[in-house]
């Protein structure tokens, strides 16, 4: 069987794409899952990777679960409640983790319905670039479960609690247009253009150092649960360290010469 997570790169751009259409690319399986944590992990280690697209194949952006799993009550959702605490812990949550830990940005490229963990899957990455086919769903609660996933602190951070308790609480659709008014995506483009439009963003990225994207990335995260006083001391300690790289010296003299820069990520 193909990799469930088909691996292509452009310049310093990284092109991921979920690929099980059949499935509507649910994540399923503990194979799924490891695939995405160990992307996440390579990522990090390549220092020359300044950006990464997620995408998925077919139809559908991803589905989530697979809801005939949790009906045949296997794999993750198979054992004693203790069982599937320890399968929720050691499989669907090592990605939020992961994605959350990768200090290269990820712009998603949200080519059709996001649902419940898929949808949570999106607001993990840095920046939504929707079709007009997208449609988005909390949709846990209709199926009687929860967001097990992180949905709970991700999609509040997205969109604010008030609208992300309107969709984790009735689980109802929407479509790319009112995600757009929601601020779950940043931008919603004609299906055929979705890709070439989050590679585009991707490219404007990775048109930037990689050291001062990835350290911007972990500022803002962490920003989001730290005090002023102890993110601006982050903050330093970040610039002396961006002060010191070759890719700076070089944007400055370029940007003084007037010329186009060339970063070595160095």
């Amino acid at each position: 069987m193909e990799p469930f997570l088909q691996v292509e790169r452009d310049g310093a751009v990284v092109i991921a794409t979920l690929d099980r259409p059949e499935m509507r690319n649910a994540i399923t399986t503990q194979e799924e899952m490891d695939s995405i944590t160990k992307f996440c992990r390579d990522m990090a280690a390549d220092r020359s990777v300044r950006a990464v697209v997620l995408t998925g194949t077919g139809k559908a952006f991803c589905a989530g679960g697979n809801v005939k799993d949790m009906q045949a009550k296997k794999g993750t959702f198979a054992g004693s409640p203790f069982d599937q605490r320890n399968n929720y812990r050691t499989g669907i949550q090592t990605i939020p983790m992961a994605l959350q830990e990768l200090e290269v940005p990820v712009v998603a490229a949200v080519n059709g319905p996001a649902v419940g963990a898929g949808l949570d899957l999106a607001c993990m990455c840095d920046i939504r670039i929707a079709s007009d086919k997208a449609t988005f769903a909390e949709s846990f609660v209709k199926l009687g479960i929860i967001p097990g996933d992180g949905g709970a602190w991700f999609l509040p951070r997205t969109i604010g609690m008030g609208l992300a308790s309107l969709m984790t609480l009735t689980g109802d659709t929407i479509d790319a247009q009112t995600a757009l008014q929601y601020g779950l995506v940043q931008q919603v483009v004609p299906h055929d253009e979705l890709l070439g439009t989050a590679k585009a963003v991707a490219q404007r990225i990775a048109a930037n150092p990689g050291h001062s994207t990835r350290m911007a990335k972990r500022l803002l995260r962490e920003g989001q649960d730290m005090k002023l006083g102890p993110l601006l001391e982050l903050s330093a300690a970040y610039q002396a360290l961006a002060h010191h790289t070759q890719d700076h010296e070089e944007a400055v003299d370029a940007m003084l010469s007037k010329r186009t820069p060339h970063f070595q990520d160095r």
